[in-house]
C-alpha cells in the first residue's frame, strides 16, 4: 500500500493507494512540525489513520506546512515510523513541492498557491527549479485570503467602502471594530486566518464594482510581485491551487489573460494531482 498526504496545520487529507488499484481516503488533523512533537504525530496517526490502514505500507509521501527543511521533515517522519514500522520508502516534503507536483505533474510550468497564504514556485520534471520568496502574511501574501480579508478591513475601518458595502459589512460583522481587529492583529494567534475569515464577504458580494475590483487589484499585485519575476514564465501554463484560487478562478482568469499569461489548471487543493502523481506505473 502506498499512503500520501496533504497537510495543512488544521487538516490533513489522505490517500491510500491499494495494491489491487483500489483507492480509498482518509482525513486526520493536521501536522505542522513547528508546533508538534514526532510522539504527538505518531499518537494522532495511530489513532485516527492506522485503524484504517489493513495492510502492510510500503511507501509513504507526505507533504505539508512548515516542511521547510531536512530538520523539520524528520520529526514528520519519525512520527510516521512510529505507526508504520515497516515502511520501506518514507519521504517529507513541503507543501509547495505538493502543490508544483499536483498541478504540473512531470512537465515544466508555473505552481501557485492561493489559500490563507500565498506562494509559488517553477517547477521542471517535479522539481522546484526557482522559487520568488513569499514574505508572509505582513509583508506579502498578495492575493491570498488573508491578504484580501486585510485589505477588506482597512478600507471598513477607514471609512472607504461604498456606503451599501459598508451597511453590508456592518450587519454581517457587527462586532467588528478598530479595537477588535488590532486585538485580534497584534496579540491574538493566526492573525492571517482571522483576516482570510473576511473573504467570504468579498466572494459573496464579487459582482459588486468595488469588491471586484479589490480582488482584481490583489490577484494583479500577486502576477507583479510572483509570477513576472519567474524567468520565461510567459511560456508555460501558470496553476493554481487553493480555496482562493478555486473560487474567485473567473476573475483570476480575467487577471492572468490580461497580465499576458496562460491560465492552466486550477483546483481546490492538491491531493487528486498527487494520487496521479505517485500512482504506480
Amino acid at each position: 500500500m502506498i499512503l500520501i498526504a496533504d497537510s495543512g496545520s488544521t487538516k490533513t487529507d489522505w490517500r491510500l493507494l491499494h495494491t489491487d488499484g483500489s483507492v480509498n481516503q482518509a482525513r486526520t488533523a493536521g501536522f505542522n512540525p513547528y508546533y508538534q512533537t514526532a510522539d504527538a504525530i505518531g499518537t494522532e496517526l495511530s489513532q485516527h489513520l492506522r485503524p484504517l490502514v489493513s495492510e502492510p505500507v510500503t511507501e509513504i509521501y507526505f507533504y505539508g506546512a512548515g516542511i521547510a527543511n531536512a530538520e523539520r521533515g524528520a520529526v514528520i517522519a519519525e512520527g510516521l515510523r512510529q505507526v508504520f514500522p515497516e515502511v520501506e520508502q518514507l519521504e517529507t516534503h513541503s507543501d509547495m513541492l505538493g502543490a508544483a507536483r499536483a498541478l504540473c505533474g512531470h512537465d515544466a510550468g508555473i505552481a501557485c498557491i492561493l489559500g490563507t497564504g500565498a506562494n509559488s514556485c517553477r517547477v521542471e520534471d517535479g522539481q522546484i527549479v526557482e522559487q520568488v520568496g513569499t514574505l508572509g502574511f505582513w509583508l506579502g501574501d498578495e492575493g491570498s485570503g488573508g491578504y484580501l480579508g486585510k485589505t477588506l478591513v482597512t478600507q471598513f475601518l477607514r471609512g472607504e467602502l461604498p456606503a451599501d458595502l459598508d451597511a453590508r459589512f456592518r450587519k454581517r460583522f457587527p462586532d467588528c471594530s478598530r479595537q477588535t481587529v488590532l486585538e485580534h492583529a497584534y496579540r491574538q494567534p493566526f492573525p492571517n486566518r482571522y483576516f482570510a475569515g473576511f473573504s467570504k464577504f468579498l466572494f459573496d458580494h464579487r459582482q459588486h464594482p468595488f469588491a471586484h475590483q479589490l480582488v482584481y487589484d490583489a490577484f494583479t499585485l500577486f502576477f507583479e510581485r510572483y509570477v513576472g519575476k519567474y524567468a520565461a514564465a510567459k511560456s508555460p501554463r501558470i496553476h493554481f491551487t487553493g480555496s482562493v484560487a478555486f473560487y474567485y478562478n473567473d476573475i483570476l482568469r480575467r487577471v492572468t489573460v490580461d497580465q499576458g499569461f496562460t491560465l492552466g489548471i486550477v483546483m481546490e487543493n492538491p491531493i487528486a494531482g498527487l494520487t496521479l502523481y505517485h500512482q504506480p506505473g
